[in-house]
């Protein structure tokens, strides 16, 4: 069967292009991107699973402004309550980091990190946000009830089969199959028997969950142009999402030192490691990354580990220095281009993938 640009998935979300963005935690000033997106014919998604649910709110509000157009909101379907055990080692490593870097040594016991995940769900059923889409695992199943009885749709990440078949069952009505080749945290759903997740190339992933799901199933994972959506699209796959190809965009609200180190990575540049935040996830290495493997040392569970580290990364960035910052990227960053628009990226892809097609 010939392969068709506009798939189911492109009705299920009343979108133009079967091309979706990825939620990126802890990105800032994300609005203007997430609504480009939508506007050119995607799917815009905030990652905004670190955001308080004010701050949420306000931010559908804003992409309301910008765009009539469907749109999702990600966040983490778990946090996890803070865990402390080995919390002085670590801390006590972080602090050569911190010196570095002219911070103050935190005089403290333990931190606590904010769980706002019911809070934040319940803002999203009170805004009708189209779509949600949720990492680490699945939401319960009575939130699952409230969502369809408020006609939000839910999209899953998943990175083996089995998580894919368990979302199917859940209720979701997407899964996202996200490679190892993805940038950012991996969204295995449990991480105690696996410390790195599961990596599973995305050519190798997703005919697998294709084959067992009968959902729409969208392929994540070192994606970046037209090459990669018809290769997704013949593998089975509705549609891809690519965040890394969207970073060093116009309307990307990413500090400019992640953008410089992101514009001169390659293939080569990116590993996967929980040194950040104590779940694995894929960015370019870097001196926090090397210091960290150097030390030997366990890093705290998440999110206590992304918490203490947190004061590291800001003052990080307001220096300008990539060096200890969490630059997040997927494996394909040799196909970025500094300053496209994002209208621009997506007519690209697709006339890219309609000329491989005829």
């Amino acid at each position: 069967m010939a392969i068709q640009l506009k798939t189911n998935l492109c009705n299920v979300f009343n979108i133009r292009y079967p091309i979706v963005l990825a939620g990126m935690a802890g990105i800032p000033h994300m609005v203007p991107m997430v609504s480009a997106v939508s506007n050119a014919g995607g799917l815009g998604t905030l990652g905004a699973a670190y955001m308080s649910p004010l701050d949420i709110k306000e931010a559908i509000q804003g992409i309301r402004k910008l765009t009539q157009e469907p749109f999702s909101i990600n966040i983490f379907s778990v946090m996890g309550a803070d865990q402390y055990s080995n919390f002085n080692q670590v801390n006590e490593s972080l602090n050569g980091i911190r010196t570095s870097l002219g911070i103050s040594h935190p005089v403290v016991n333990d931190i606590q990190t904010p769980d706002y995940f019911e809070e934040q769900f319940k803002i999203l059923l009170d805004e009708k946000v189209p779509i949600i889409s949720t990492t680490f695992g699945l939401i319960s199943e009575k939130l699952m009830e409230k969502a369809k009885r408020a006609g939000i749709q839910i999209v899953n990440t998943a990175t083996t089969v089995d998580e894919a078949v368990q979302a199917e069952q859940r209720g979701c009505d997407v899964i996202v199959a996200q490679g190892t080749e993805a940038g950012g945290h991996r969204g295995t759903f449990d991480v105690s028997s696996r410390p790195m997740g599961a990596n599973i190339g995305t050519m190798a992933l997703v005919p697998q969950i294709v084959d067992r799901v009968k959902i729409p199933v969208i392929a994540a994972g070192g994606i970046m142009d037209g090459r990669g959506l018809v290769a997704a699209l013949s593998l089975g796959a509705q549609g891809i999402q690519m965040g890394t190809r969207f970073l060093t965009a116009a309307e990307s609200g990413v500090h400019p030192a992640y953008k410089k180190a992101l514009l001169e990575s390659t293939e080569e540049s990116t590993v996967v490691t929980n040194a950040f935040s104590g779940r694995p996830a894929r960015g370019i290495t870097n001196a926090f990354i090397r210091r960290w493997d150097d030390n030997h040392i366990k890093p705290l569970p998440f999110p206590t580990q992304n918490t203490l580290t947190r004061d590291i990364r800001n003052a990080s960035s307001r220096l300008n220095n990539p060096d200890y910052m969490a630059l997040w990227a997927g494996q394909g960053t040799r196909m970025l281009k500094a300053n496209q628009e994002v209208s621009s990226i997506i007519h690209q892809v697709m006339d890219e993938a309609q000329r491989i097609i005829e």
